[in-house]
């Protein structure tokens, strides 16, 4: 491919395409979220990585949903055109646990809510077609990921069938896309075809060696076979095999994950000359961008595996991290800046203390549901130790006057490295640390893959003993949730009882959202524990709304 240098911003109108010299674009991508130039928004960090290989990209941002005026703006791309929802899946920005109408939405100018339609990724790619006849329509995002295969849909109580059949795509795209979106760009530019791309979904003929997951129909007159399919599709992230699964007689098949990005791949894709700010059409400030314009994604993957997050189905467990130059040199950049304030808000990823982690087992040989819990796996190497390192030498760069950990921090982790626990509370908590028990009863933190809550507990410990030694008042701010399948109202008075012990009254409690693709959906839905054992399950609004109660009385 021919060389391309990157635009301060990609083309979002025909006039900036015009400016730029670009006859017409190679790929359009579409999405749900504003066009904000930084690497946090998917849009902008897909576009630019096809830019740094030679592809000429533009991005229609939040386009009207009734007319395909906004995608014909800059005219036909030549190879295909892209269809996010954004960073959160259409219906959860949209609606809240109790099915009632959020009232903002942080990926849009000004916050306002209603500027994508409900399952956006569905309707952008009707649109694509209207505007575009014949052009390939790929689909991508955590919408398309987490909704890759039959899921239970929470907004309408149904297992719906995979999003790349309702959207009528060629190709659907899962996990984090930068491999696949390149490989799609050169096979079309070669006349080649979209077939067994890595980390991609498509429709047609099973090769002969795939795993079969149980069909749609099979699913939707037998819930529980939605937590089976869910959990093979969890394997097949860990394992590396080729899926399918039936829809009326058709296929939809999935072809094995993507590899990761290596560290120098990443090195390369932060390294791009990122805005980090929003397009001059945004009419007002992005929430989203605020709150990480100065933050810094160390590292990608999660661990952790729990059954509640999309992680496991969309970045995997493996983790992969970025250099100690790399890092240095965003940060360095950033003091550069005019807007900087002085403090980088944020060093980490899915997780805070992640990074530099590494597994010593034979790949594609694990069958644990998580690597952390009931107990950490011995094959998984953590480099708490090094990332203290990290973190205090970012914060010796000239300018750099405060840095801050916001990101979740896994505690069970954090307590096996004394040097990152006291690096963490002394020098980079800012009076608060956010973390994630999410339980007290052992039942519910075992379906949920979490750890035991003692741990949290000797966590709380050692955070007050290094508190004190550093001289500080700090706190622990809890993130808690009602409704978790399997969890009862006397397991929730439990809860409500040890915060009461401590005066604690939670700001960060939620009630359980079963997020599409995710085996606590499939929980919620079949009634089941992974062992295929009846639980209890809160199901309607008014027992929800019970249990919330314990802990958030004034929002149920």
């Amino acid at each position: 491919m021919n060389s391309i240098s990157q635009p301060e911003f990609l083309p979002a109108t025909r006039a900036e395409l015009d400016r730029l010299g670009w006859r017409e674009l190679d790929v359009l991508l579409v999405s749900g979220d504003a066009y904000v130039d930084h690497p946090a928004f998917g849009a902008a960090l897909i576009g630019r990585w096809l830019v740094a290989h030679g592809w000429r990209v533009g991005i229609v941002a939040q386009p009207r949903w009734d007319r395909t005026d906004d995608l014909l703006a800059m005219g036909r791309p030549r190879l295909f055109a892209g269809a996010s929802a954004g960073a959160l899946d259409s219906m959860l920005a949209h609606y809240t646990a109790f099915r009632k109408k959020r009232s903002d939405d942080a990926y849009t100018p000004g916050g306002r809510c209603g500027q994508r339609p409900n399952r956006a990724a569905i309707v952008y790619a009707g649109l694509l077609r209207r505007a575009f006849p014949g052009l390939p329509v790929v689909l991508g995002g955590i919408e398309a990921s987490l909704r890759r295969a039959a899921h239970y849909d929470f907004w309408t109580d149904r297992v719906r069938r995979s999003i790349l059949l309702d959207a009528k795509a060629d190709l659907l795209v899962y996990g984090m896309a930068e491999r696949a979106v390149l490989d799609t760009a050169a096979r079309l530019a070669a006349g080649g075809d979209l077939t067994g791309i890595p980390g991609t979904a498509h429709a047609g003929a099973a090769p002969a060696a795939t795993v079969r997951l149980p069909a749609c129909e099979a699913i939707q007159a037998r819930p529980a076979l939605l937590l089976e399919a869910t959990l093979l599709l969890e394997r097949q992230m860990r394992e590396s095999f080729w899926a399918a699964q039936g829809h009326a007689g058709r296929d939809v098949l999935l072809a094995p994950p993507a590899e990761p990005l290596t560290t120098e791949e990443l090195d390369r894709l932060y390294a791009l000359p990122f805005a980090r700010r929003a397009h001059p059409c945004a009419r007002g400030p992005v929430p989203a961008l605020e709150m990480i314009r100065f933050s810094l994604t160390a590292h990608r993957g999660c661990a952790g595996g729990c059954s509640f997050c999309a992680l496991a189905l969309h970045q995997g467990r493996r983790i992969s991290s970025r250099s100690r130059a790399s890092l240095a040199a965003e940060a360095r950049a950033l003091t550069r800046r005019p807007d900087w304030d002085g403090t980088l808000t944020d060093v980490g990823g899915p997780s805070a203390n992640m990074w530099g982690a590494s597994c010593a087992a034979v790949p594609g040989s694990c069958r644990r549901g998580s690597c952390l819990t009931p107990e950490p796996c011995p094959s998984f190497r953590d480099a708490q130790d090094e990332l203290a390192g990290l973190l205090e030498s970012l914060l010796r760069i000239p300018g750099v006057r405060h840095l801050r950990v916001a990101s979740g921090v896994r505690h069970d982790l954090a307590l096996r490295s004394p040097a990152y626990m006291r690096a963490l509370v002394r020098r980079f908590t800012g009076g608060q640390l956010k973390l994630a028990p999410e339980h007290s009863s052992p039942a519910v933190l075992r379906l949920m893959r979490k750890p035991p809550f003692r741990v949290f507990e000797a966590f709380l410990e050692a955070f007050a003993r290094e508190s004190r030694a550093a001289g500080k008042e700090q706190y622990v701010v809890p993130y808690l949730m009602s409704a978790f399948p399997g969890c009862t109202q006397a397991d929730m008075r439990e809860l409500a009882g040890w915060l009461k012990a401590r005066g604690w009254r939670p700001r960060q409690a939620q009630c359980f959202i079963p997020a599409p693709g995710t085996a606590a959906a499939a929980m919620f839905h079949a009634g089941i524990d992974e062992r295929g054992r009846a639980i209890p399950v809160a199901r309607s609004d008014a027992e929800r709304l019970r249990q919330h109660a314990a802990l958030a009385p004034r929002h149920a």
